[in-house]
């Protein structure tokens, strides 16, 4: 029987996740916090609980904005960086670092300006994301805040796929399982 969702338990809820195919053999369950409030508030309540000492949040774009919005907001912060797909127009002197992600077909650019860099230098920062997979994403933001002179103080997620669930220097709230073709879940 062909499994077409997986239930999701985190921060004390439950979403049925799609399970959507990346290849011929690996499927994920496709988390996505954008329009759930409910889910964005709880896993940030939950995550600030472990969270180590922090000045700044940043995320990289696009689907850890909410997530380090409602946490900047929970913790009483004004601010939090992104960083971007793209320079825009109001950036000057942007940094930039290259990925390949599981859920993105080519390769992308991550970007920061001089404005953020600068709000940073010495700053302890708190790298965070939805899901943390195969972590290119979370290196190129790594590498971003180290050029930008900011102290790494933590690495966080909702959650961790494959490899990552072994990795001691990322803090997440629950795995998520790779699937099978056929929904069932990869041991």
């Amino acid at each position: 029987m062909k499994h077409t969702t997986y239930p999701l338990h985190v921060a004390g809820l439950v979403r049925d996740l799609p399970i959507c195919r990346v290849n011929d053999n690996l499927y994920i369950g496709a988390f996505v916090i954008f329009g759930d409030v409910e889910l964005t508030e709880c896993c940030a309540r939950d995550l600030l609980k472990v969270a180590p000492e922090h000045d700044i949040i940043i995320t990289a774009e696009s689907k850890g904005i909410p997530l380090a919005y409602e946490m900047a907001k929970q913790s009483g912060n004004n601010r939090y960086l992104i960083a971007r797909k793209i320079p825009k127009l109001y950036m000057k002197n942007v940094f930039t670092v290259k990925v390949n992600s599981i859920t993105t077909a080519k390769e992308q650019t991550l970007c920061i300006d001089e404005e953020d860099a600068n709000f940073m230098k010495g700053k302890r920062v708190l790298i965070v994301d939805d899901v943390i997979s195969t972590g290119e994403s979370l290196y190129v933001v790594e590498q971003l805040v180290e050029k930008a002179g900011g102290n790494i103080v933590g690495k966080m997620a909702i959650l961790a796929e494959g490899d990552a669930q072994e990795r001691p220097d990322i803090i997440y709230l629950e795995k998520l399982p790779l699937f099978h073709p056929d929904g069932t879940v990869m041991e």
